[in-house]
């Protein structure tokens, strides 16, 4: 640090003796000074001492190419350099990262002992580091791979695969900042999943298909089963970016994943995902009203009765945290799982276009007020994405009509789309870009064929459209267009309700949450005109995430509900419902609450008589405490939220359905389809 020693090779060796061996015919053997200087200096061995200078613990980091047997030999001695000098200053080996692996060799028999009886005092069934720190461990059994063959030696799969991977993750500090927000670290249930953890397997894998490619040992499908396990572990909901100080997105990661496992024919897929896809990227309307007479009405009819079969078998009385998930669960387990929770019933019987008879894909359907003057209406373009046209179709149906009543002109793209990001996410890039490309050419067409109107605003429903939507460049089919979510525009627009009498809500944002320019929780309390709490976490569904690892869905799930439960407690005393854990509040007057046989809140003694619905769970009493309702903005969100209903006693709707029904009556989808037939749909051929 002084500089008083300062040894320079330019100087002091290379100058020297190249004016020694100076001329042309000389030539050669300066140019053999130089060879040797290009191989020796990347041999330099470089001792890093941090984080515990000056605490008597000696922690250093030497940097080595693992291929480079006479680097690696050389380290070592100056490692046992190290360690005796540490010691002959009095100082200690040891070091939270180090011991058991690089430092075991250096400490005394007597620690080995003393700590080997402690462990297995406080450890007998060897649960923590297994083998760590015992007589036996070190160096002699660990192999680190070399990162220089990567690009070399990358036989089996290509070196750009591997080597984007490990790029994609090797910034990561392991600080856990990304533990608390991560959708699949549940502590009480699961604790091996978390991004932190998940990067640390990914490196593991790249370094096991390194090994192999380096010892021409050849490729373990038990690499891939490890790949899938930490691929299946994440909902890619970007939660853990955030947090990142290096600003690694695991989700991101997540996808690079399934690519790599589709590219290489070992990407698990089960078949209630085949088909959940299936139904996404169809766009026949005959087709789509077969499929979805099968899936959604038969497929969830059938869900809900293996609900009640196991229920009465008593295979669903388990109340306790759920298992781990290290590896593939038993086939038993994950039917278990698959119908824990019962898929919401009374789902709409057709599509939002088969209601509005707005199914023909040669013609581009516009929907204004036809009372209303053409050159006062703002013209809007609406993406209802399969979640709130296929599925939820009254999602898509409140859309229009809010956007109808509020005097807009709502053009609505041909036919059936689906934006493109289900498949992506889940691996299957090339159809997810094959759907993006196809979408934008066809909204350029739209935009040629409608160029007398001045679309500003493209509407979403749903957040993981809105993040696809966010790739189309749509600055070039509207010009000047932004993209918006229909909360967000009825907001803007001041279309609002002023509280509902005897309802308390709950907002649940969705891990892909479509409101982008104003703050979800104020959007939604400022619409309800009353305050709407945030329950947070992920509701489990995460798209086909629960058809696919219901295992792992039941984990999130247990989490989501402490959340709920967590809300239902902190609204006002007259709004609480009682949970499935019989834990009791106040009630109306005092009086001791009365539960149900599931042990939800159903009214106090003496009181009016509360209303039950066929399952059993609270639904209301007149004339008492108000009951909650949980809204969202995400068609999976809501579904997956429906399926708390029987263990909290609480009901799911959008943000958009509710004003419409609070806003026009319990009759508003018959008397809004009447009104569009009456005139309020223009048909343009495309």
């Amino acid at each position: 640090l002084r500089r008083d020693l300062r040894v320079s090779y330019r100087a002091e060796v290379e100058k020297p003796l190249k004016e020694i061996f100076s001329g042309r015919e000389l030539e050669g053997v300066r140019g053999r000074f130089d060879a040797i200087h290009t191989e020796l200096r990347p041999r330099r061995l470089f001792v890093a001492t941090h984080m515990h200078a000056g605490d008597g613990n000696v922690h250093t980091n030497i940097p080595v190419h693992s291929n480079d047997y006479v680097m690696l030999h050389e380290a070592e001695k100056v490692v046992q350099r190290i360690m005796a000098l540490a010691s002959s200053l009095g100082g200690v080996i040891s070091g939270e990262h180090g011991i058991g692996i690089t430092k075991m060799e250096f400490l005394s028999p007597e620690v080995v002992e003393a700590f080997t009886e402690y462990k297995k005092r406080v450890d007998p069934a060897e649960r923590f580091n297994r083998g760590k720190l015992l007589a036996g461990s070190g160096l002699a059994n660990a192999y680190t791979p070399s990162l220089r063959l990567m690009q070399q030696e990358a036989l089996i799969l290509e070196a750009s695969e591997l080597g984007e991977l490990n790029d994609m993750v090797k910034d990561c500090l392991r600080c856990g900042k990304c533990k608390s927000v991560c959708t699949t670290h549940v502590p009480r249930a699961n604790l091996l999943y978390s991004p932190r953890n998940k990067i640390l397997g990914t490196g593991l894998i790249v370094e096991a298909f390194l090994y192999e490619e380096q010892t021409r040992r050849g490729i373990s499908v038990r690499h891939f089963d490890e790949m899938n396990d930490v691929a299946d572990h994440c909902t890619v909901c970007h939660r853990c970016l955030k947090p990142c100080p290096v600003n690694i997105d695991f989700g991101d990661v997540t996808v690079r994943m399934r690519n790599v496992l589709r590219l290489h024919g070992q990407k698990r897929s089960r078949i209630g995902t085949r088909v959940a896809m299936a139904f996404l990227n169809i766009t026949d309307p005959s087709t789509i009203k077969l499929m979805r007479k099968a899936m959604i009405q038969w497929g969830y009819a059938g869900q809900r009765l293996g609900h009640r079969l196991a229920k009465r078998l008593g295979l669903l009385r388990d109340k306790r945290r759920p298992k781990g998930t290290t590896g593939e669960m038993k086939v038993k387990e994950q039917v278990i799982n698959f119908v824990k929770r019962p898929l919401p019933r009374g789902l709409p019987s057709q599509t939002t276009r088969a209601m509005l008879g707005l199914e023909d894909d040669k013609v581009i359907p516009i929907l204004r007020d036809p009372q209303g003057s053409v050159d006062e209406q703002e013209a809007v373009f609406y993406f209802p994405g399969c979640g709130s046209e296929r599925l939820f179709s009254e999602v898509g149906l409140a859309t229009l009509a809010m956007l109808y009543k509020s005097g807009a002109q709502t053009v609505l793209p041909p036919g059936y789309l689906c934006c493109g990001y289900p498949q992506s996410a889940g691996g299957d890039d090339v159809t997810g870009k094959r759907i993006s490309t196809d979408n934008q050419v066809l909204f350029h067409r739209v935009a040629n064929t409608l160029n007398y109107m001045d679309i500003k605003t493209v509407i979403v429903s749903c957040g993981t459209c809105m993040d696809q939507l966010l790739k189309y460049q749509f600055e070039a089919i509207f010009p000047g267009c932004r993209l918006l979510d229909i909360h967000e525009y009825l907001l803007e627009k001041g279309m609002k309700l002023d509280g509902v009498e005897g309802q308390q809500y709950l907002y649940h944002d969705p891990c892909h949450s479509p409101m982008k320019h104003h703050n979800p929780v104020k959007v939604a309390s400022t619409l309800m005109g009353q305050a709407v709490p945030l329950s947070d976490r992920c509701c489990g569904e995460a798209g086909t995430f629960a058809v696919s690892r219901p295992d792992i869905a039941t984990q999130v799930r247990f989490r989501k509900e402490q959340e709920l439960r967590k809300g239902i407690e902190a609204l006002p005393v007259e709004a609480k419902l009682m949970s499935g854990d019989a834990e009791q509040s106040a009630t109306p007057g005092g009086s001791t609450p009365v539960m149900s046989m599931e042990g939800l809140y159903a009214g106090a003694p003496g009181g009016s008589a509360p209303v039950m619905s066929m399952d059993g769970r609270y639904s209301g009493t007149p004339g008492d405490s108000a009951p909650v309702k949980v809204l969202t903005s995400c068609p999976a969100c809501q579904q997956g939220l429906s399926r708390y209903a029987n263990t909290t006693g609480i009901d799911t709707d959008y943000i958009v359905v509710e004003m419409a029904r609070q806003l026009h009556g319990e009759q508003w989808q018959v008397d809004f389809i009447n009104e569009v037939k009456q005139g309020g749909v223009e048909r343009v051929l495309l």
